[in-house]
């Protein structure tokens, strides 16, 4: 998975600007959700645009992380906030897509994209869960950030659901991955 492998990647270049934001990571982390939600909410009624305001709530994702670590405020609440956070733009942005397949009367749209958000929802509840009962759970091909990516794609290349198939499969790969992990620990 990119993000596992290149999670950190964006914090050098990003330092000076996050030691010069003396913000709350919290409210960085809210604001996120407030654009990538709205990139949702957009996506029914304009595809590029939503697509664009998908990217730009991604941006306030990782920079809310990186806030916290380059100012010393990473907190465990500051994690649970942003992952309750993250479940809810990730709600509106499938609520918007569902809306859009429901406008075209593409019932096929529908049943794909609801797939793919329960795999998504899954993927972040396996990882949940499996810390609660103190096991490690961060493996598989795809996570947020390679989603919003690919779904930011899709919107403003038109080309929603051929990207939507194929991040389906991919959701409910690591779907399987992660229980298979989790099995394997015991």
């Amino acid at each position: 998975m990119l993000s596992e492998k290149f999670s950190h990647f964006l914090d050098k270049p990003l330092t000076p600007l996050a030691r010069v934001l003396s913000i709350n990571p919290n409210i960085l982390t809210f604001i996120g959700m407030i654009i990538t939600s709205t990139g949702g909410i957009i996506i029914p009624h304009n595809l590029f645009v939503g697509g664009l305001v998908i990217l730009l709530g991604g941006f306030f994702d990782l920079l809310d992380g990186v806030v916290a670590r380059v100012n010393g405020r990473v907190t465990k609440f500051g994690a649970l906030l942003d992952s309750t956070l993250d479940r809810i733009a990730d709600g509106f942005i499938f609520l918007g897509i569902v809306y859009y397949y429901f406008k075209k009367n593409d019932s096929d749209g529908i049943i794909i994209s609801l797939l793919c958000m329960i795999a998504s929802f899954l993927i972040s509840y396996i990882r949940a869960r499996a810390e609660g009962v103190g096991l490690q759970c961060k493996v598989g091909i795809i996570e947020r950030p390679e989603r919003l990516i690919f779904i930011s794609f899709g919107c403003i290349t038109s080309l929603l659901y051929p990207v939507l198939i194929i991040l389906s499969v991919l959701s409910w790969i690591t779907v399987l991955q992660r229980i298979f992990y989790v099995k394997k620990q015991q």
